[in-house]
């Protein structure tokens, strides 16, 4: 198709809900409340939300279509296959899929790193999403650094974390059940497990001078950068001077006020919202978005949260659906540099989805566009191909 509308439809344009037509022509909307008659396809989206497609700047649930158990593995391109399907079926048209490059061997290990990078940069045309990279560096990885320095500077890493999860690493060493967990990812036995983690500790002093010439790097590159779980506002100040804009799941509210005042994004996991909290028992993200200091929500883990996350703080009261769509949709493409998505506009990228809201709390995935494709559809007759008659723009009841 070359050109496609989508008819009567409940559209999300700016801060308003509003009964409209989009037309779509290659790649982008090309205009909104067009009132010519047409004879090309189109969509007939009554009684449905049209919405744009969600942003997901964190997101690691592919992990599970390459590991779905401890040890038992499949291969990259399968993987990222399946994780494409479950992200276009949740509404995710632009995925950042957060791959940890960490010290350790197994499935965060340099070789799957490496892997995965290929298989995105080689697959990007056949899947459905806009599939980047978001490369997660463990600040204890030291042996990475030169490479990673490499893949900055040649534009292959589309956002760039720093995570630091040594300390809770030596603490859960004490603990039976992540300890095994651990373990078990690495492969590695616990004795050897216990000296990899020694030797790495060992060379602390390192860090920080590397974590300076990689951020160095990046700027250079004007590659976005975030930081990991940011334990206080001293650490969020001290990444923030090296370039690091983006705070992601700072542990405590006076941590996430700091980034907020600086105008940094704040970024926490759209699951915590749905579930009602952290699984971990840190910072309750719905509370963070009542008092302004969450500006992005995140699928994490799961690729179902970011929808569900929206429409949860609609019945909530916390934010209207407009606002909340904000924080999956607009404000993650701002946050990474995307100017051209995130919004319902003419010359925008055609990114948009078609969302069933009869049932409270419970969205469901009617159509997807992408890049100007439908390339998801669960109601065939939806698809209109004669003609159809104009309409014109009403406010939504």
């Amino acid at each position: 198709m070359t050109e496609l509308f989508i008819e009567g439809g409940r559209a999300l344009l700016g801060h308003e809900i509003l009964e409209t037509t989009l037309r779509i022509a290659g790649r982008e909307i090309v205009a909104v409340g067009t009132d010519n008659s047409h004879s090309s396809p189109s969509i007939d989206a009554d009684r449905l939300l049209v919405l744009p497609g969600i942003v997901d700047l964190h997101g690691d649930a592919f992990e599970r279509q390459m590991m779905p158990r401890p040890g038992v593995d499949f291969p990259i391109d399968v993987a990222l296959i399946d994780s494409d399907r479950q992200a276009i079926g949740n509404g995710i048209t632009t995925v950042y899929h957060a791959t940890t490059w960490s010290w350790e061997p197994g499935l965060r290990s340099a070789d799957n790193a490496r892997k995965l990078l290929e298989a995105i940069e080689q697959m990007r045309p056949q899947l459905a999403a806009d599939t980047r990279f978001h490369l997660r560096h463990e600040t204890y990885n030291l042996e990475a650094e030169s490479e990673i320095i490499d893949w900055l500077a040649e534009g292959r890493v589309d956002l760039f974390a720093f995570n630091d999860h040594m300390d809770s690493t030596v603490a859960s060493l004490a603990k039976p059940q992540k300890r095994s967990r651990m373990v078990e990812r690495t492969g590695l036995t616990n004795e050897a497990f216990d000296r990899l983690v020694q030797n790495v500790v060992s060379r602390s002093h390192d860090v920080p001078a590397s974590v300076a010439r990689l951020a160095e790097t990046a700027r250079t590159a004007n590659i976005r950068m975030l930081s990991h779980d940011d334990e206080s506002p001293a650490m969020r100040q001290a990444f923030r001077a090296q370039g690091v804009a983006i705070a992601e799941f700072p542990v405590n509210e006076e941590t996430a006020r700091e980034a907020a005042e600086a105008g940094d994004f704040i970024v926490f996991g759209a699951p915590n919202v749905v579930r009602g909290g952290s699984h971990t028992g840190w910072t309750k993200a719905s509370d963070m978005i009542a008092k302004g200091l969450c500006s992005v929500l995140a699928s994490d883990y799961y690729y179902p949260a970011p929808l569900l996350a929206a429409f949860r703080l609609a019945a909530d009261d916390v934010l209207p659906l407009a606002a909340a769509w904000q924080l999956i949709s607009s404000a993650p493409a701002r946050a990474a540099g995307l100017a051209d998505r995130g919004l319902l506009a003419a010359g925008q990228r055609a990114d948009i989805i078609l969302v069933d809201d009869s049932v409270p709390l419970r969205p469901r995935i009617v159509a997807v566009i992408a890049a100007g494709r439908l390339v998801h559809l669960t109601e065939a007759h939806r698809l209109v191909r004669s003609f159809v008659a104009p309409r014109k723009a009403v406010a939504a009841a």
